[in-house]
């Protein structure tokens, strides 16, 4: 609850929601959680939740949204961190619009015009960022003037399979085989680059998009092919040009709401534009470890126009970690000696579910170390 308002989180069980209830608990605003079903429950578990209402699917946590919240006198405030939630909102954005506040660009279908891969690149050239070269085709299509190396993606998070959909082919074969995997009917071809890292942004936005706030950036400790690092350090965010240019595209799109940015930076020191997720992402608890409680200033500044003075904070760079995830890529498939990982941990200033004030998370992922790696 902040000023009267209810605060809900509508997401599946996952640390990446166990952050956003940290730190709206940490602010004082305990939200209420409607839990679509995970692989464990490391998130309804957390001291921080007021109610909590469980769910099955993404259609039935909605159902719950309008049944419990759909008729209050003032407005619920909603937040997402996932791609599939947002989409079922931004579907209904002309039904419930005036009944939450909510992440959205505006009008129905807007946000998910821009969640489209090819869209959001294309917006991401007209401002000045460097991107990849890209072509859409039918899942099955092999173009005749394809330069390889390739990866595949599905066309928009909330269509077809995340992992089941990224393929880095070599080659026609290569291909041919991916597209026996691909579930999205029409698929993302990119140009497949030997990056040296990743670059995450982490930020909020308000007063239809033209009000913006990065505090932090990530890269990544070690590369995995084809999948995310789950090992990272977090520095302060302090590219101005960078941040102009996306400050023209989130002003373009119109979107309020919290969100994550990412890049691919090729062995010369390019940075290539790559998506925006419009959701709270998988890093964000580490803005509030270092002093930037997101959920926290996106609804202050939704609901008073504007943010606090020294909002934006210099901090130390520092580690975050996703333990099981790390454990199971360096420990058990790379041999990294146990004795130095747990050192890492332990100097890790952001573990995404171990933590002091609120313990019964972590416990829940020892639980469920396995179904979690």
């Amino acid at each position: 609850m902040y000023k009267n308002h209810s605060v809900v989180v509508f997401a599946t069980e996952h640390y990446n929601t166990l952050g956003l209830i940290r730190s709206l608990g940490e602010a004082g605003m305990g939200p209420d959680y409607i839990a679509v079903k995970g692989k464990a429950k490391v998130a309804s578990t957390s001291k921080y939740v007021n109610r909590c209402y469980f769910a099955d699917s993404i259609d039935e946590g909605y159902e719950i949204l309008l049944k419990v919240y759909g008729s209050s006198t003032v407005k619920p405030i909603v937040l997402c961190m996932e791609d599939k939630v947002l989409g079922v909102m931004d579907e209904h954005y002309n039904e419930i619009c005036d009944r939450f506040i909510m992440f959205s660009s505006g009008e129905k279908g807007r946000t998910l015009e821009y969640m489209n891969k090819f869209n959001i690149l294309e917006l991401a050239k007209k401002h000045g960022l460097k991107t990849l070269d890209t072509i859409v085709v039918k899942r099955g299509e092999i173009p005749a003037d394809l330069v390889y190396p390739v990866i595949t993606k599905s066309i928009s998070p909330t269509v077809g399979g995340w992992k089941s959909d990224v393929h880095i082919c070599e080659n026609d074969d290569d291909l041919k085989t991916a597209y026996n995997h691909v579930l999205s009917p029409r698929v993302v071809i990119q140009r497949y680059i030997d990056k040296k890292n990743e670059y995450c942004l982490d930020g909020i936005s308000f007063n239809k998009g033209n009000s913006t706030l990065i505090p932090i950036e990530s890269t990544y400790n070690y590369l995995i092919k084809g999948y995310y690092s789950p090992y990272m350090t977090v520095k302060p965010f302090v590219d101005d040009s960078m941040k102009r240019a996306l400050d023209k595209m989130f002003a373009e799109i119109g979107f309020e709401g919290i969100y994550s940015v990412e890049f691919l930076i090729d062995q010369d020191d390019n940075y290539y534009f790559s998506e925006i997720n419009f959701r709270h992402s998988t890093w964000g608890y580490a803005a509030t470890v270092a002093g930037m409680n997101m959920p926290e200033l996106w609804i202050k500044g939704m609901l008073e126009g504007g943010l606090p003075e020294n909002s934006k904070k210099t901090f130390e760079p520092f580690t975050a970690m996703v333990e099981p995830i790390d454990f199971q890529k360096r420990v058990v498939e790379r041999n990294m000696d146990l004795k130095e990982w747990v050192g890492q941990l332990l100097d890790c200033k952001c573990p995404f579910y171990f933590n002091k004030a609120d313990m019964e998370p972590f416990f829940e992922m020892i639980r469920n170390n396995e179904k979690l790696r």
